[in-house]
């Protein structure tokens, strides 16, 4: 049996936790993974929502930061959004000015995608608060384990993929 949390408010910084689960029970770690990411996602689309963007398009701001250049199909996987939703951020970014497509020299069919000098200073805006948004997240962890928290995700992840 899986004891389930109640389900995360995001519209409120703290999510509602029963005091304690009936003994011998926790809940699943799928679900406290999922829990973890709304509530992340939640107070990232707080930050970014004052520059008209939402936490997945930053996210996608953040992969191009990271690798400039990519397909549409590359950016939906390393972004987490289907090739259809794709299609629609893009859009939405290239409309703001926070990226631009080019023609892959190598493919002339394909269009690359890049960062603006617009979006970059978007990012450099919010690389504040959104570190700050991590050490919130991990400031009840010693450095050594936020730094096993992290190599554990690492590991869940490419376990899964």
């Amino acid at each position: 049996m899986v004891y389930a949390l109640p389900m995360v408010d995001t519209r409120t910084t703290r999510a509602a936790v029963p005091a304690s689960p009936p003994h011998g029970t926790s809940p699943s770690l799928l679900y406290m993974v999922k829990q973890l990411e709304l509530a992340a996602r939640s107070r990232l689309d707080e930050l970014v929502k004052p520059s008209g963007i939402t936490a997945l398009q930053y996210t996608a701001l953040t992969v191009l930061e990271r690798h400039d250049g990519l397909s549409a199909a590359q950016l939906a996987r390393a972004s987490f959004v289907t090739a259809q939703s794709i299609a629609d951020l893009v859009r939405s970014l290239e409309g703001r000015g926070l990226i631009r497509r080019e023609r892959n020299p190598r493919s002339r069919r394909e269009l690359l995608i890049l960062l603006t000098e617009e979006g970059r200073e978007l990012l450099e805006r919010h690389a504040g608060p959104v570190r700050e948004l991590e050490e919130r997240m991990v400031r009840d962890l010693t450095d050594r384990q936020t730094e096993q928290f992290r190599s554990a995700l690492s590991q869940a992840w490419h376990a899964l993929s």
